[in-house]
């Protein structure tokens, strides 16, 4: 039975649909713009974990980074949902109606309007490497299971932060990586994926550098 989405405050909220008991990865960001890598890395979140969806959650802009180049969310929204087929995988922008910009707000929503869901926060090992530095990260870490995709040059870094090493005895193996949700939290796992050396960054230079 799907579950109907909840008001919040004032605000209707509107995610995608969801089911009690289903297995649904979050994976957020400003993909301004979306890559390859980004996909590859959904696909891999996918197929590891044992999703049942992939939400693309596209924030209105990562606080810890300037919004100068910053595309409006209606476009960075429209090229996502180009890039990311399949029926599995689903694109929302709803932290807009949220109103706030910190992960740790969105996950404590999504775990209070739908209990009966498992979610798994999926992340790149550029975000775990800062992940010290976000707003009650540890809160993150203890209300959902954490998979963190590996990105090209960030894995010494990703795996010796502060927060790695705090949660390094909650690591779970990556052949075991399908059980994630089952584990008592907190819980991360280290997926190596194959590498796509782009980022959104590049592109967006790259990009400037042609108009020039």
């Amino acid at each position: 039975m799907a579950l109907s989405p909840l008001s919040f405050g004032s605000i209707d909220v509107v995610t995608p649909p969801v089911c009690s008991g289903q297995r649904i990865g979050l994976m957020g960001g400003s993909f301004n713009p979306p890559h390859e890598g980004h996909f590859v890395a959904a696909k891999a979140a996918l197929n590891r974990l044992g999703l049942d969806q992939l939400w693309w959650i596209v924030t209105p802009g990562n606080p810890l980074k300037s919004h100068g180049e910053l595309k409006p969310l209606s476009e960075r929204i429209a090229a996502v949902r180009r890039m990311a087929r399949g029926p599995r995988m689903k694109v929302t922008g709803f932290e807009r109606e949220l109103g706030s910009p910190f992960t740790a707000v969105t996950l404590a929503f999504l775990t209070r309007r739908y209990p009966g869901v498992r979610f798994v926060w999926v992340m790149g090992a550029d975000n775990l490497a800062s992940f010290h530095r976000w707003q009650d990260w540890r809160g993150i870490a203890a209300r959902m299971p954490i998979a963190v995709v590996d990105r090209p040059g960030w894995r010494l870094n990703a795996l010796s932060s502060p927060s790695a090493q705090a949660l390094s005895r909650r690591r779970i193996p990556e052949a075991r990586a399908v059980t994630l949700t089952g584990h008592k939290l907190p819980a991360w796992v280290f997926l190596t994926i194959r590498l796509v050396p782009q980022s959104s960054t590049a592109i967006r230079r790259q990009q400037l550098d042609f108009l020039r």
